[in-house]
């Protein structure tokens, strides 16, 4: 059996970003994001993130602050046909569903502003966010552990030339198999702002990035269904499990050493095997921004450089023998260019459009995935604020997420999907210094279909057909102050 799928999937399937953005970069740091997702070129307070050089444009002077919180929600859904899987169940297509949640998702974005010059901070969870639970583990796990009644045919096979008149077979098989894992990348930044004139402004900072990964899961009760027609062999057809069965096989008399080998390991790859462990690592992003500032239009630019950044794993069960303690994984956070701008077209109406490109083919990544990346993510985003009065604002926009992995990079274990997001939300403006934002934003991904022509790497091969799919929505809400 592949052990090694077991512990993969945990570091590529959780390790994934449930939010907008990126495959490990969150974008919407703060609500005004979920109201209207075109922010490249914000001079409000939440340009702290999506365009810290605009911070020179903020209207007056002094402290300037936003508190927000996030409430995102994640179904993926994989589709898996494969004939072995008919062994469990009856039906070779399966579906596996893993849900993610994270209720509590808070950022601050904070800036003082004196004169040319604005110092700003923000915290916010720049990746991951949330927990994943997969209830029946993934297709992948299953497949090695589908093709145990086969293998315990082909065994038969080599039995009957050891004990002629012999037989051998099975048919089904059961596991509990699941995993649960949770994924967050902490992001302090902090730089400066400094108005070059009155029409231009220029920025430079940098993110530390804090990495706090944990999985847990298991593989347990591997079970098969042994028929022979000799006593001997203990093939009675019913249900029992795969490990003990080869283990009791192993006693049996003079059995060839190497044979007798061939059956322990076959025991020791269908034993339980459970997995605790966690990761930690940081980075450092450096970050330059520039903005321009004329009437009506405000555009602005940013750049964050690419964060080479290892996870360390902290294990305290690992029965794969694959998760060793205190080995160090490659993960590094792709580089980002944002371009926004935005237009008040009448007074009480502004448009906004912007475009970022996450540089993932130059990231390292696990096991050299970005080789099989296409350059990177393409975001696409328009908005629209319209101020009915003094006291309300409304908002809504959308964006268009085109991913850059290819057919290769696709696995149960991590993918990547074309998307489309709508947005909508609204700011009160309580008193003169204080704001309430609201927003809500859906995404709607589509499926990938991918063709394995031998998806277990079997011989001969078995072909399998993926589709792989996903749901997310997001909630928020916050406050803006200044004095």
């Amino acid at each position: 059996m592949k052990k090694n799928l077991f512990v993969t999937g945990f570091a590529l399937c959780i390790f994934c970003n449930t939010w907008a953005g990126g495959l490990l970069t969150n974008t919407n740091q703060s609500t005004h994001f979920l109201r209207n997702p075109a922010r490249g070129a914000s001079i409000e307070i939440d340009a702290a993130y999506t365009n810290p050089a605009g911070l020179a444009f903020l209207q007056g002077e002094g402290f300037f602050f936003s508190i927000n919180n996030q409430s995102a929600f994640q179904k993926r859904t994989i589709t898996t046909t494969y004939a072995p899987f008919a062994g469990y169940g009856g039906s070779a297509t399966k579906v596996y569903e893993g849900t993610a949640s994270a209720p509590v998702i808070p950022s601050i974005q904070a800036a003082y502003k004196s004169g040319n010059w604005t110092l700003s901070g923000e915290f916010a969870v720049t990746g991951g966010g949330g927990k994943a639970t997969f209830n029946k583990g993934l297709p992948s796990f299953e497949s090695s552990i589908s093709l145990l009644p086969s293998g315990i045919t082909q065994l038969g096979g080599s039995i009957g030339g050891l004990m002629p008149g012999a037989t051998l077979t099975a048919d089904q098989y059961s596991v509990n198999a699941y995993m649960e894992g949770s994924s967050i990348i902490y992001g302090a930044q902090l730089g400066g702002t400094y108005a070059i004139s009155q029409h231009f402004a220029a920025y430079a900072g940098f993110r530390m990035n804090f990495v706090n990964n944990s999985y847990v899961g298991h593989l347990l009760d591997i079970k098969t269904n042994p028929t022979s027609n000799k006593p001997d062999l203990l093939g009675t057809g019913a249900m029992i499990s795969a490990s003990a069965y080869f283990s009791a096989l192993a006693q049996m008399q003079g059995l060839p050493d190497d044979f007798k080998n061939q059956l322990l390991a076959r025991a020791a790859s269908t034993a339980d095997k459970q997995l605790d462990c966690s990761q930690t690592g940081w980075g450092v992003t450096p970050i330059i921004g520039i903005d321009f500032n004329y009437n009506k239009l405000n555009i602005g630019l940013k750049y964050e450089l690419n964060t080479h950044l290892n996870v360390e794993n902290k294990t305290k069960i690992d029965g794969t023998g694959l998760f060793s303690d205190g080995v160090n994984t490659p993960s590094d956070i792709p580089a980002l260019l944002t371009i926004g701008a935005q237009y008040a077209v009448i007074e009480p109406v502004t448009i906004s459009v912007g475009y970022h490109h996450f540089f993932d083919a130059n990231a390292k990544m696990a096991n050299d995935k970005q080789k099989n990346i296409n350059g990177g993510i393409n975001e696409y985003l328009a908005g629209v604020e319209w101020r009915i009065n003094k006291l309300f604002l409304i908002s809504t926009g959308g964006q268009i997420t085109r991913t850059g992995v290819t057919d290769a990079y696709q696995s149960d274990l991590s993918y990547s999907l074309h998307s489309s997001s709508i947005c909508i939300g609204g700011a009160v403006d309580i008193t003169k210094n204080v704001r309430i934002n609201i927003g809500y934003l859906y995404s709607f991904y589509q499926d990938w279909t991918r063709n394995n022509p031998n998806y277990a790497g079997t011989t001969p091969a078995l072909p399998a057909t993926e589709v792989f799919g996903r749901t997310n929505k997001t909630f928020g809400a916050g406050v803006d102050f200044w004095f």
